[in-house]
C-alpha cells in the first residue's frame, strides 16, 4: 500500500514544486502558464547598436528597458544611468516594457552615452592625467634635489669638522637648489599632487637655509654659540695682586705724626 501511494505521487506532476497564481482578466485565479519554462515569456534576441560596437542580448520577451540597461552594463561597462536607449528613433523611459512598444526578436535598439555623463567622463580623465603628470614632474624634482641633498650633507660635516670651505661651494649649491624650486614653481597641480609638491618646496627650502647657516658659520668659525669665546663676569683675583679688586689696607687711626708745623704771622 504504502508502495502505490509513493507511485501516485510520482505521476501526480507536481514534484513538490511551487506552484505561481495569476488573475485573468475576468478576474479568475488560476495557475500562471509556463512558456517554455520560463516564467516571464519567451526569451528575445535584440541587436543594440552602441557606435561601431554591436551586441546582441537575449532577454525576456516582457523585460523593461531598465531591465535591458542593467543586461547592457555587463556588455559595455555604462552604468544605467549613463545609458540612453532609443527603440524607432524615441528615447525609452526605463519603466516601459519592451513587447508593449513592440521590440521583438531581432528588433535593433539603439544606445547612446548620456552626453552629461559622458562630458564628466572627460573632464575627470584630464584631472587624472593633469595628476599623473603632475606626480611624474614632482617624482623628477625630488630625484634631483636628493643628489643634492648628499652635497648639503658633505659640507655640514666639512664645517662641523672644522675645516674652512670656499663661500663658492655654498652659492652654487643654492643657486642648483633654487634651480628645483622654480621648477616646483612651475607645476600645476590638485589633490595629492599638490600635497607632495608643497611637501618638496618646504623641503627645498630647508636646505637652502642650511646652507646659508654653514656658509655664515664657515665665515665666522666663532660665530656659532658652541665655539664662541665664553666671556664670564666673574673676576679672578691673581696672586699678584693685579687686576685684584680688594680694597687698600686703611691707614690706622692711631698713627704718629713726626713733622713740625710752621706757623705764619
Amino acid at each position: 500500500m504504502k508502495k502505490s501511494a509513493s507511485k501516485g505521487v510520482e505521476n501526480s506532476g507536481f514534484d513538490n514544486r511551487q506552484i505561481d497564481w495569476e488573475l485573468r482578466p475576468g478576474g479568475m485565479l488560476v495557475q500562471k502558464r509556463d512558456t517554455e519554462g520560463d516564467p516571464s515569456g519567451p526569451m528575445i534576441k535584440i541587436k543594440i547598436s552602441h557606435g561601431s560596437y554591436h551586441y546582441e542580448i537575449t532577454v525576456p520577451a516582457q523585460s523593461t528597458f531598465g531591465d535591458l540597461k542593467n543586461v547592457l552594463v555587463h556588455e559595455t561597462g555604462l552604468e544605467p544611468k549613463e545609458q540612453r536607449l532609443l527603440f524607432r528613433g524615441k528615447e525609452k523611459e526605463d519603466n516601459e516594457c519592451l513587447h508593449m512598444v513592440g521590440v521583438k526578436d531581432m528588433s535593433k535598439v539603439i544606445l547612446l552615452e548620456d552626453p552629461a555623463c559622458k562630458e564628466r567622463k572627460l573632464e575627470e580623465m584630464k584631472r587624472n592625467q593633469g595628476m599623473l603628470k603632475a606626480y611624474e614632474e614632482v617624482a623628477k624634482v625630488r630625484a634631483e634635489v636628493d643628489k643634492l641633498s648628499q652635497k648639503v650633507l658633505t659640507l655640514e660635516t666639512t664645517v662641523r669638522n672644522g675645516t674652512h670651505v670656499a663661500d663658492k661651494e655654498f652659492s652654487v649649491l643654492i643657486e642648483l637648489l633654487m634651480v628645483q624650486l622654480l621648477k616646483l614653481d612651475t607645476i600645476e597641480a590638485n589633490g595629492e599632487a599638490k600635497v607632495q609638491r608643497r611637501n618638496e618646496v618646504r623641503r627645498v627650502q630647508n636646505f637652502v637655509d642650511t646652507l646659508d647657516n654653514l656658509k655664515a658659520r664657515n665665515s665666522n668659525p666663532f660665530s656659532n654659540g658652541s665655539n664662541a669665546v665664553s666671556v664670564s663676569t666673574k673676576w679672578q683675583t691673581f696672586e699678584s695682586g693685579v687686576g685684584s679688586l680688594s680694597a687698600p689696607v686703611p691707614v690706622q687711626s692711631g698713627t704718629k705724626i713726626t713733622q713740625d708745623w710752621e706757623l705764619f704771622d
